[in-house]
């Protein structure tokens, strides 16, 4: 059974001062996962994690990713200037359909840029020329799978990456002008429930990069593996043990890269959902309860503080703040005020009995949470809130107010807001 990183004398706490909702996120669990996916890596020595922003764009989370010694991906001018304004030095820009602008801040950053496409070089060409460190997102094409049968993800029908003869002659293009360090990258699967995601992943990228210095006649210096491993969202899963998917990796990399003369390229990883979510909490408080043809608990949280369960169909445990140990025995759909039907964070789900202002704790918040958020039916996107250390609470981002919704409006000296 999941179980809050938080207890509920301290949550009381933080209510008591911060209204419900709000998204929590938990500073030693950060922190010590970091820590874990580090020395999973450790036998690399060039290993780095660029943590995805988009998943927590929080310049408060990402500092305390950078201080255990994470770099940042970033896919937006938005979140490069985020990374820019912690002082992070260690940026991989990865993106796709890329404005302009997005090239020139990247590279005056000196950030790590990922191309999404062959046009892009002779983009990035005329718009900054070619830095020396330069990397390519690679699409294998047709289905990704594990083994026979288990097709994970089906790359053909995504819109990223090369082609292997576009990435080939691409390296041979960059290396004509001027590019003398060289990476390559690819994401095929989202949230995998399988430790053997990355290991096979990683053999084929290897083996790429082998393919690569044959026929182009560059090394590759690094691998970025990207993002795709799982988190255990319902109960009765158990958490990847990242220590045999370093070993996984680690395996593929001996057997491939060190015979072909790459054994001295550096590992990437490029992990959101896995650094952060599970160290997140939704807390929201039901407000009414209503019975028709279903029993409803409505919460004063809705999907724009949370759209995964809406928008996938997504399950997140629930907890019932000091209900942990009463009977499950109530059917409920839990929802929010949207005016849509699928404004919901369970459908008939066994909960505890739940009264008008009991607190509810929704799990695995602490990526794709907050950082999905919008203003449908001028909702208006809840506060962040750290739970330090040493047991103490600080706000990292206030609740939005109506004068922030209606802020970018251009009203005429008629309105007054």
């Amino acid at each position: 059974m999941k179980k809050p990183f938080i207890n509920e004398e301290k949550l009381n706490e933080i209510i008591t001062k911060h209204p419900t909702p709000f998204h929590l996120y938990d500073e030693k669990g950060i922190r010590e996962n970091a820590r874990r996916l580090h020395e999973a890596f450790a036998w690399n020595k060039g290993f780095r994690e660029y943590f995805a922003v988009k998943a927590t764009p929080n310049p408060y989370i990402m500092r305390i990713l950078q201080e255990e010694g994470c770099g940042f991906d970033c896919a937006s001018y938005t979140e490069l200037l985020l990374a820019d304004k912690i002082g992070s030095k260690n940026v991989m820009f990865s993106s796709n359909a890329t404005p302009d602008e997005d090239f020139i801040l990247a590279y005056n950053n000196g950030a790590i840029i990922n191309l999404d496409d062959f046009t892009h070089i002779e983009v990035l060409d005329k718009l900054c020329g070619i830095p020396q460190t330069i990397s390519c997102r690679y699409n294998s094409g047709g289905e990704f799978g594990v083994e026979a049968g288990n097709v994970m993800d089906v790359p053909g029908e995504a819109k990223y990456g090369f082609t292997k003869e576009q990435i080939i002659e691409g390296f041979k293009v960059l290396k004509a002008k001027g590019a003398k360090h060289f990476g390559i990258h690819a994401f095929f699967a989202s949230n995998t429930q399988t430790e053997e995601y990355y290991p096979v992943l990683a053999g084929m990228m290897f083996r790429l990069a082998v393919e690569i210095k044959e026929k182009a006649g560059v090394d590759i210096n690094f691998v970025n593996l990207s993002g795709g491993i799982g988190v255990p969202y319902e109960p009765d899963k158990k958490p990847h043990d990242i220590f045999k998917i370093g070993q996984g990796v680690k395996k593929q990399f001996e057997s491939i890269m060190i015979p072909a003369g790459l054994g001295e390229a550096a590992i990437y990883t490029e992990l959101g959902r896995f650094m952060l979510a599970p160290h997140g909490h939704l807390i929201t408080k039901a407000i009414r309860e209503k019975n028709i043809y279903r029993k409803y608990i409505n919460t004063d949280a809705c999907s724009c503080d949370l759209m995964r369960p809406a928008l996938y169909k997504s399950y997140h445990h629930i907890t019932v703040a000091g209900k942990a140990q009463v009977a499950h025995d109530c059917i409920y759909d839990v929802a929010g005020g949207l005016c849509e039907n699928n404004d919901k964070f369970a459908i008939q789900r066994s909960l505890p009995r739940i009264d008008t202002g009991d607190v509810l704790i929704i799990h695995d918040t602490g990526a794709h949470g907050y950082s999905m958020g919008y203003n449908y039916n001028g909702k208006l996107r809840s506060a962040e809130i750290l739970l330090c250390e040493d047991g103490s609470f600080k706000l990292i981002r206030r609740a939005e107010t109506p004068k922030d919704y209606f802020k970018t409006l251009d009203f005429s000296k008629d309105f007054d807001f």
